[in-house]
C-alpha cells in the first residue's frame, strides 16, 4: 500500500482514507475505515474521467449493479456517491486470496472443495440473476475465498439481463476461455452465459488448467465457438455436472439452482474455508487486515508520521485486499523499504503448503554431521545449468531438455525438450517459459505439455514479471531483446540489445520488477535497466562486473547487484542507495561479490572468500564469516533457518546458521561446480548432473 499523495482525499463520505491500494485506467482504490472502525475498499473515478459521459455512465452502472445484488456471495456495497468530480464506491474489504491465486499456490482443489465452491457460486449466480443482472466476467480472478466462503467481485461489465453486449462483434472484454460462444460472437449474453463461465471456473479449480486453451487469444476463442472443452482430468463424479455448462446452445445449459442441488457438498464442508493450508492462509490475511485499520493514524495529512505509518503498513506482512465492484485485488507483500532507509517490519511467515517438508529440530541431527538427504542423488542432466523450484516441482534444465522432478521424492514427472540449455522462467497460472525450436514456449507445470508458443529466432528466456516474459533473440547471436504479453502472446516491443554479449555466448543475466527489466553482464560487465513497458533504456551502470553476468535481485522498488561492488539501487532511475566495493576484481564465476540473496530484511552475499549477512536497507553487516577458498558467485541459498554456500569446488556446500553465521554441517559428494536452490524447507543441490534434496533446520 502507498501513502496518500498530494490531491488524494483524506475522507470520502463517512470513510477515513488510510492509503492507496492500487490504481488503474479508471481510477484509484483506497483503503479506508468507516466510523465504526471497519475496513473498506473505496474505488474513486479519476477526475478527468468524471467529465467523460461514457466513463461516468459506466461507473454509475457499476455502482448500481453492485448495489442491486443482495447476496451473501458478493461483497456488499457500503455506500456510493456518483455525482460531482469525485464519484466513489465503497465496498467490503475482503481479506483472502482469489481462486486463481489459491490454485496457483496450493494446486487444484479436491472434489469436496470443488463441490462447495460450485454450490456457493451457483447460489450467488441465482441472486445476481434474480436482481435482473448478468455478471458477464465470472473467472478465478474475480472469486475471493474468505472464511465465510467464496465471494464474487467485479461488476464492471455486468449488464441488465435484457441488455446487449458492450463490445462490437468479434471482441470481448471477458477473459478468453471463460466467456460463452455468444459473447465471443458479440451476441446477446443472458444468464446462461454466466453458467458457461461457472463450468469453466469449476474445471480450472478441479484440474488447475483451463478447459479451453490455445496458442493465442484467437485460438482460444475459436475453440470456445467451434470446439469442445478439455475435461479429461476432471473427476468422473463432477463430469455430469460440469460438462452441460459448456453446451454451445445456451438454452441447453442447466440453471444455477440445478447445479447447486447437483453439487450439494457434505455437511463437513461447512468449515472448509477455515481449515488446512487454505484456512491458515485466509486467517493470516484476516489478522493482517485487522492490524491495518486498528493502528492509529496521525491526522495531519502528508506529515512525516503519517508517511511512516503507511510505510509500516506496507511492510507489516502479507494480506490480499479485494475491492468488490472495483474488480481489482492487491497482494501487499512485507519487506517494503522504510522511510529514509529504515527497515520495515518483518514479514509474516509464509503459509505452509501441502508439499512442504518438516524442518529439523535439535534432536534430528548433530552439529558438524550432515543429516540423511530427503532424497537423491538422482541423475537429472549431465550438463545441468539451471535449477528452479516451481510449486511442487523442481525444474532442471540441461543439454537434454527441461526435466521436472517432484519435490517430495525426486521422481521425474515430465521431460520436455528445450534449446540452447536455456534458462527458463516461471509464469503465472502454472506455466514455465522455455525455448524450443527457436520459439518461446510456455509449458504447463502440471503436465509438461506446451500451452502456447510465440516469436521466432528466440535464443534465451531472460526473465518474467506479472504481465510479460522477456527473451533474447537473433539469427546466430543475441542481438535483440523482445517482450511478449503472456496472456495474449502479443509482441509488446523489440529493441536492439544494450549489452554486447561475451563471445556471443549470452552471458548477461536479467530480472524484472517494479516496471524495469535489468540486465547485467556481457563483454564489459555493464548493468542496464530498460522500461518494461517500452524497452527504452532508462539507466546504465558501467563495469559492474566482468563478462559473466549475475542475476539482479528485486525487492519492491530496489534492485540489488553483485560484481565489482555489492550495490542497492533505485530501480526507477538507478540512483545508488548504498554500495560496498569488492575485495578484488571479479573474474569469471569467482571473485567479487556474489549474487545477493534476500530473506526479509537480511541480505546474504559472498565476497571472494567470506560470506556476510547485511541489512538490505543500508548494507551494514550483522556478521561476516571466512570461507575455505574462493566461493562460486552463484551458490548462496537461504532456506529455513540456514544459509548454504559453496566453499570451493572440492570442499562442498557448507550450511550455516543464518542468524549467527555459525557452521552447522558440510555436505560433499564429489568434485565440481555446485548449483543450489531452496523451497518448501528443502535445499536442492545440483552437481555433475546429480540432484539431491537436503533438509533444513
Amino acid at each position: 500500500m502507498k501513502p496518500l499523495a498530494a490531491g488524494d482525499p483524506v475522507r470520502l463520505g463517512p470513510h477515513r482514507i488510510l492509503g492507496v491500494l492500487g490504481e488503474g485506467g479508471m481510477g484509484k482504490v483506497y483503503l479506508g475505515r468507516d466510523d465504526a472502525g471497519r475496513p473498506v475498499a473505496i474505488k474513486v473515478l479519476l477526475p478527468e474521467l468524471a467529465h467523460d459521459p461514457g466513463m461516468a455512465r459506466r461507473f454509475v452502472r457499476e455502482a448500481r449493479a453492485a448495489q442491486a445484488v443482495a447476496s451473501p456471495g458478493v461483497a456488499r456495497v457500503l455506500g456510493a456517491w456518483t455525482d460531482g468530480e469525485r464519484p466513489w464506491i465503497a465496498t467490503e474489504f475482503l481479506a483472502g486470496p482469489t481462486l486463481a491465486e489459491t490454485v496457483e499456490r496450493l494446486g487444484p482443489l479436491d472434489e469436496t472443495a470443488v463441490r462447495a465452491l460450485g454450490a456457493a457460486l451457483a447460489r450467488t449466480l441465482q441472486d445476481i440473476h434474480a436482481a435482473g443482472l448478468v455478471h458477464r466476467d465470472l473467472k478465478p480472478g474475480n472469486i475471493v475465498l474468505t472464511s465465510a466462503g467464496p465471494r464474487v467481485i467485479d461488476f464492471g461489465i455486468a449488464r441488465p439481463e435484457h441488455g446487449l453486449t458492450l463490445t462490437a462483434t468479434g471482441t470481448s472484454p471477458v477473459t478468453p476461455g471463460y466467456g460463452p460462444p455468444e459473447q465471443v460472437l458479440g451476441q446477446r449474453v443472458g444468464p446462461p452465459g454466466d453458467v458457461f463461465a461457472l463450468g469453466a471456473v469449476l474445471a480450472y479449480a478441479s484440474t488447475g488448467r483451463r478447459a479451453y486453451d490455445g496458442a493465442d487469444v484467437a485460438a482460444v476463442q475459436y475453440r470456445v465457438v467451434h470446439g469442445a472443452p478439455d475435461l479429461s482430468a476432471l473427476p468422473p463424479a463432477l463430469l455430469p455436472v460440469v460438462a452441460p455448462c459448456f453446451a454451445r446452445d445456451s438454452a441447453h445449459r442447466p440453471a444455477p439452482a440445478r447445479i447447486a442441488a447437483a453439487l450439494a457438498p457434505p455437511k463437513s464442508a461447512r468449515n472448509l474455508w477455515r481449515r488446512g493450508p487454505l484456512g491458515d492462509d485466509i486467517a493470516r490475511r484476516e489478522a493482517e487486515a485487522r492490524k491495518l485499520v486498528a493502528a492509529p493514524v496521525p491526522e495531519a495529512t502528508g506529515a512525516p508520521g503519517r508517511r511512516r505509518f503507511l510505510a509500516g503498513l506496507a511492510g507489516a506482512g502479507t494480506v490480499a485486499v479485494t475491492a468488490a465492484g472495483g474488480g481489482a485485488w492487491w497482494l501487499l507483500r512485507g519487506g517494503g523499504d522504510g522511510e529514509g532507509g529504515r527497515p520495515a517490519e518483518k514479514e509474516a511467515a509464509p503459509a505452509p503448503r501441502p508439499w512442504d517438508a518438516k524442518r529439523l529440530n535439535a534432536a534430528d541431527h548433530r552439529d558438524g554431521e550432515p543429516p540423511t538427504p530427503l532424497w537423491g542423488p538422482f541423475t537429472a542432466h549431465r550438463l545441468g545449468r539451471w535449477l528452479q523450484p516451481v510449486r511442487d516441482l523442481v525444474l532442471v534444465a540441461g543439454k537434454e531438455g527441461l526435466r521436472a522432478l517432484r519435490v517430495t521424492d525426486g521422481q521425474v514427472k515430465w521431460v520436455v525438450r528445450n534449446d540452447h540449455q536455456s534458462h527458463s522462467a516461471a509464469l503465472p497460472n502454472g506455466l514455465v517459459a522455455t525455448v524450443f525450436e527457436d520459439r518461446l514456449v510456455a509449458v504447463d507445470v502440471g503436465t509438461g505439455k506446451p500451452r502456447w508458443s510465440a516469436g521466432e529466432h528466440v535464443l534465451r528466456v531472460l526473465a518474467a514479471d506479472e504481465s510479460a516474459v522477456y527473451v533474447a533473440t537473433g539469427e546466430s547471436a543475441e542481438t535483440r531483446l523482445c517482450a511478449f504479453d503472456f496472456s495474449t502472446r502479443a509482441l509488446l516491443w523489440d529493441v536492439r540489445t544494450p549489452i554486447p554479449q561475451a563471445y556471443g555466448r549470452g552471458d548477461s543475466r536479467a530480472a524484472a520488477g517494479s516496471g524495469r527489466l535489468v540486465l547485467f553482464g556481457g563483454d564489459e560487465g555493464n548493468a542496464v535497466a530498460l522500461d518494461a513497458r517500452t524497452g527504452r533504456t532508462v539507466w546504465r551502470q558501467p563495469r559492474q562486473g566482468i563478462a559473466v553476468g549475475l542475476p539482479p535481485v528485486f525487492s519492491g522498488s530496489t534492485v540489488y547487484l553483485g560484481g565489482s561492488s555489492l550495490t542497492a539501487r533505485r530501480a526507477e532511475d538507478g540512483k545508488t542507495i548504498w554500495s560496498i566495493p569488492a575485495k578484488g576484481k571479479p573474474f569469471g564465476y569467482v571473485g567479487g561479490w556474489s549474487t545477493p540473496v534476500l530473506d526479509g530484511d537480511a541480505l546474504y552475499a559472498v565476497d571472494e572468500d567470506r560470506i556476510s549477512r547485511r541489512n538490505r536497507h543500508d548494507g551494514k553487516a550483522d556478521w561476516t564469516r571466512p570461507l575455505d577458498g574462493l566461493a562460486s558467485t552463484n551458490s548462496v541459498t537461504v532456506q529455513g533457518g540456514m544459509v548454504w554456500v559453496s566453499e570451493s569446488n572440492d570442499k562442498g556446500m557448507i550450511a550455516l546458521d543464518k542468524a549467527t553465521g555459525a557452521p552447522v554441517w558440510t555436505w560433499s559428494n564429489g568434485f565440481g561446480e555446485w548449483l543450489a536452490a531452496g523451497a518448501g524447507n528443502r535445499v536442492f543441490l545440483l552437481r555433475d548432473g546429480q540432484v539431491t534434496a537436503m533438509p533444513v533446520t
